[in-house]
């Protein structure tokens, strides 16, 4: 029976535990958090890691660290890089897995609460490829092939990882000795099948570290679902198809890890029948509803943001502007570029739709639909930009007349 870790009264609850790391502290506990997308924007997972490190550095403190890929481009304007005190657990494994040739970068990742991170170099550590490939066929029997670069770098990242995370247990054991306090506890939550590993060699060289495993959503699912296939009403009877080794990666760090959690029903049952292990617990994503508690705060912000869409809006349909924005109604979808797993094309369907019906029943209404994606573009739409230049110097010249007036009528009112 999976049980759902998610109540209304839950954030009253957690009030206690907030103090910035000093009950973990002093009970030794350690938490790492292991994922691609770790000051790395690739998708949703990206923004799940960053909403939830406020909450996390508050309750944990310095006890918890993320760790990830170091991705330059991302690195260099989110990350600020330090090094740890000397004594300090993490710095003599950052100091072990250097000596062994991994270029590692540690500091504090530039975002709510500020947690610290630690970002490894796959290329650092590339020459131990065939190596890394080696001890995860002897202990998985699990074969990757050559050119799959993508897995190639999961491996490498996920045994470096592991490294770190043998090294920390060896400096947390001879730190607790040193300070008197008692055994060190250490969770380690991998997210997704890249980092997923980790996990795999964490539990495969039996280091002694707790593991969490979560999956966002089936690597199957993903595939057989942007393929177009009946999926939901077949899932019982799918095979793994073409991506065979990235399933078994992903199965083996479900059935490894000591607690697997998805973060939704739908993704659990998957789960079960497509990885063969149902969740311990669903971990929905949630919100951060506390910066919304103001409700007047809030409101001025949807007011501020709903000018500035109706200023896009009139620029961008300069020349074609013939609706009324009081009566005109904004939909948004957005997500990763996957037009069918994102639900682009039912969007679009029921967009077709809801005009069909607007034409007969409600002429008046207009929908102004945005589909935000990340995608490749050529360049800036010349006639939107055109538009919005010259909304903006006629807005501009009327509210320069409008000040002009005004100050001749109350000067003649005086």
């Amino acid at each position: 029976m999976m049980r759902r870790f998610s109540r209304v009264e839950s954030a009253g609850d957690l009030l206690g535990y907030l103090d910035r790391g000093h009950s973990a502290n002093r009970e030794n506990r350690w938490t790492f958090e292991i994922a691609w997308e770790a000051a790395n924007k690739v998708g949703g997972i990206y923004t799940v890691i960053r909403s939830k490190a406020y909450v996390s550095t508050e309750e944990l403190g310095d006890q918890y660290c993320l760790l990830g890929p170091y991705k330059e481009a991302c690195a260099r304007t989110e990350v600020e890089e330090y090094e740890f005190p000397r004594g300090n657990p993490y710095e003599g494994a950052v100091n072990a897995v250097r000596a062994m040739g991994f270029k590692v970068h540690t500091g504090r990742w530039l975002v709510d609460g500020a947690p610290q991170i630690i970002l490894f170099e796959i290329g650092s550590a590339a020459w131990r490829m065939d190596e890394f490939k080696g001890e995860l066929w002897n202990t998985t029997a699990i074969g990757v092939p050559h050119l799959d670069i993508e897995t190639n770098d999961a491996i490498i990242l996920g045994y470096m990882v592991a490294t770190f995370l043998r090294e920390f247990r060896d400096s947390v054991d001879k730190y607790s000795r040193e300070n008197d306090l008692g055994p060190a506890r250490i969770v380690s939550h991998f997210h997704e099948w890249q980092a997923g590993v980790g996990l795999i060699a964490l539990r495969t060289r039996k280091v002694d570290i707790a593991t969490v495993f979560t999956t966002h959503a089936t690597l199957l699912g993903r595939y057989l679902c942007a393929g177009n296939t009946d999926f939901y009403n077949n899932l019982a009877t799918w095979q793994e198809g073409q991506i065979y080794h990235r399933y078994c990666l992903e199965r083996a760090a479900t059935h490894l890890s000591h607690i697997f959690t998805t973060v939704s029903e739908i993704t659990g049952y998957e789960a079960e029948h497509l990885l063969k292990r149902k969740p311990d617990i669903i971990t929905p994503n949630g919100l951060n509803v506390k910066k919304f508690s103001a409700i007047h705060e809030f409101q001025n912000l949807h007011a501020m943001a709903k000018e500035k869409i109706h200023d896009f809006v009139r620029g961008h349909f300069y020349g074609h502007f013939d609706f009324n924005l009081d009566k005109t109604l904004y939909f948004f979808i957005a997500g990763r570029y996957e037009f069918s797993n994102k639900g682009a094309d039912i969007f679009i369907e029921a967009l077709a739709r809801l005009n069909h019906y607007l034409k007969n029943q409600a002429p008046d209404v207009t929908v102004v639909a945005f589909l935000i994606f990340p995608a490749k573009t050529n360049n800036f739409n010349v006639e939107s930009l055109r538009g919005h230049a010259v909304t903006k110097s006629l807005r501009d010249t009327l509210q320069t007349i409008q000040q002009q007036i005004g100050k001749r009528m109350y000067e003649t009112c005086l």
